[in-house]
């Protein structure tokens, strides 16, 4: 099975299977109807708020979309929040958007699956507490969509980050204001690469300036949530990514002198990338180790700053994101068998793949956006034994 058609197929059954907890029904059981798959809630001590954003690029014309056109993003702003209890969680993929998910995937687009639901209450109030707040910025893999990562995303924001999330138009799954839905494209008439992920996140960028100043960049100007507008501190600016969105965060950084700290989950370096690097960058490997491609090599070479590899013992390369704690639920649902499941997560216990995800991130940006230095990253730890430091 493809991952999106693991996904869907999880999703169309939509019935939540808590980690490790799944018992059959017995036969007089009554069947309690659709439930949620389930995210783990971020360990910070502040509430989440997300808002989207309707971003468009009035430099770049957009061939795919058609003359007077130009590149449009979807974007996500992730913070901590105050008096949240009005406001709904957001989802972790609209219904709209699951549609056309699971018809990528093989399944009829009429099933309504329940999708997971974030930590992230829809428009809540910013928390603010006299600094201004920094920031990361996420870039997805190939194919997917901006909450792909939001265990890591969600316990950034609880710790005090804003985060901003963008989809990739056109290499992935994206929903606009106005009800159009935009899935990947797939033959030979387009194509996007590591610099084009790079060129969206730039752009992002600009937005996140705009933000500082206090101007909404929204292409719709809808409103923002309280508190937001001057929150975000420009001068403390960090990105993550995974796959393709870990080889953008090293094209970013060697392009754009904003970004003060990167972390590469797993990304696919290019033996293009031959330029020093001159700032803190951290990349947490698994399929795509130093040992096993000579491009992540050639990389960590060229960074002439802090530099961490480090790797836990039985992760894919779907190992430090959402899939560790949706795969096993959704394997639960479909009898997928041991063997299967240990080919799409490896041997690595999803439980505590959550927790490296949750620590090692916030460490990482703890450490080089907000000089708060712990003991995590100086070596390793009694408390993740299967995360080992690569020399």
């Amino acid at each position: 099975m493809t991952r999106r058609r693991l996904l869907g197929a999880a999703l169309a059954v939509g019935v939540a299977v808590p980690l490790g907890l799944a018992r059959p029904a017995s036969a007089t059981s009554p069947d309690p109807g659709p439930s949620r798959l389930t995210l783990p809630a971020p360990t910070g001590p502040h509430p989440v708020g997300t808002v989207a954003l309707h971003l468009v690029d009035a430099s770049r014309p957009d061939p795919v979309a058609g003359p007077g056109k130009h590149r449009e993003l979807m974007a996500s702003v992730w913070y901590p929040a105050r008096d949240v209890e009005r406001y709904p969680l957001a989802p972790w993929m609209s219904v709209e958007l699951l549609r056309p998910f699971l018809a990528d995937a093989g399944f009829p687009a009429e099933d309504a699956p329940l999708t997971p639901l974030t930590a992230g209450h829809q428009g809540a109030p910013v928390l603010r507490t006299g600094r201004r707040l920094p920031v990361v910025l996420f870039s997805h893999g190939s194919g997917s969509h901006r909450g792909d990562h939001t265990i890591v995303v969600q316990e950034l924001a609880s710790h005090g980050y804003v985060v901003v999330t963008v989809d990739h138009t056109y290499d992935g799954f994206t929903e606009f204001p106005d009800g159009r839905i935009l899935t990947p494209v797939r033959d030979d008439s387009f194509a996007m690469y590591p610099r084009d992920y790079a060129t969206d996140v730039r752009f992002v960028l600009d937005c996140v300036e705009q933000l500082a100043a206090g101007r909404n960049p929204d292409a719709d100007r809808r409103p923002l949530p309280a508190g937001l507008l001057g929150a975000l501190d420009p001068h403390r600016i960090g990105m993550f990514g995974w796959s393709k969105g870990g080889t953008a965060t090293a094209l970013l950084m060697l392009q754009d002198q904003r970004v003060r700290a990167g972390l590469s989950l797993d990304g696919p370096m290019q033996p293009t990338i031959t330029t020093d690097l001159d700032r803190p960058f951290m990349m947490m490997t698994a399929v795509f180790s130093r040992a096993q491609d000579p491009a992540a090599a050639e990389f960590w070479s060229h960074l002439r700053d802090w530099r961490l590899n480090i790797q836990a013992d039985g992760a894919v390369h779907g190992s430090y994101g959402d899939n560790q704690a949706l795969i096993p639920q959704m394997g639960k649902l479909i009898g997928m068998s041991d063997t299967d499941l240990r080919d799409w997560i490896g041997t690595l216990d999803p439980a505590r793949a959550v927790r490296i995800q949750q620590a090692y991130p916030l460490a990482f940006f703890d450490q080089h956006l907000r000089h708060r230095r712990g003991h995590l990253l100086d070596g390793p730890s009694a408390a993740f034994p299967e995360v080992k430091f690569l020399p």
